[in-house]
């Protein structure tokens, strides 16, 4: 756990009560994970169209970075199902900011194309933290604003995604429906009543390559 700490710690100082709910529940949560072992992609799954192996979208570098070639579009995603729990991820852009984004409570139901029942949180350049009901999905807040054929809730802060090449921090806290994000140390959305509530946790595959770093999960009591 001290790990996981210490590196979500400083957020704390930056935004002060505004993400204290996170760490109160941390209290309560058993040692955190990573999702990655570093040496290969055992415990993950690979949704694409068309279809492909994860070791021709993923590698592992030496360092344990994980690099996405970003396509064919489609997402990776844990065999373990999650509930409660706070997800923490960094990613950045190699050489061009694009798309893609964070999967949580990846369940069986309908699909859009090949996005599954979800949600989803925006790590799309300049759409940083906007959170998306994917194919069928819901919560409590009222949607904000259209992207497309996806509609969303918008971040409720200024941009605090970093410049191309800088590692950008995620820290996702979901409890019995309730989710919340940070962003960079800054609180961007809260939603509730969240259905499904649990289910797969992912990323995703949207044409534009990036890497990840420190991919851990902390499950709650």
């Amino acid at each position: 756990m001290s790990r996981f700490c210490y590196r979500i710690n400083p957020f704390r100082r930056a935004v002060g009560a505004a993400f204290v709910s996170i760490f109160a529940i941390a209290s309560q949560a058993a040692i955190a994970g990573d999702l990655f072992n570093g040496r290969d992609f055992q415990g993950w799954e690979i949704v694409s169209a068309p279809s492909s192996a994860i070791g021709e979208v993923f590698s592992i570098k030496p360092d344990g970075v994980i690099a996405s070639a970003g396509k064919p579009s489609g997402y990776i995603a844990t065999k373990q199902i999650y509930k409660n729990f706070i997800l923490h991820a960094e990613w950045r852009w190699v050489a061009v900011p694009g798309n893609s984004g964070v999967l949580i409570h990846i369940s069986s139901g309908p699909k859009d194309k090949v996005w599954p029942l979800s949600l989803q949180i925006q790590t799309k350049h300049k759409n940083v933290g906007d959170l998306l009901p994917m194919a069928g999905a819901s919560f409590a807040e009222p949607l904000t604003t259209a992207e497309g054929a996806y509609p969303l809730i918008k971040a409720k802060m200024a941009d605090s995604e970093k410049p191309v090449g800088e590692w950008n921090s995620c820290d996702i806290l979901a409890k019995d429906g309730m989710v919340e994000v940070s962003i960079n140390g800054i609180v961007q959305n809260k939603i509730s009543k969240a259905s499904p509530d649990s289910g797969q946790i992912g990323f995703q595959l949207e044409g534009t390559a990036y890497e990840l770093r420190n991919v851990r999960v902390q499950k709650l009591d």
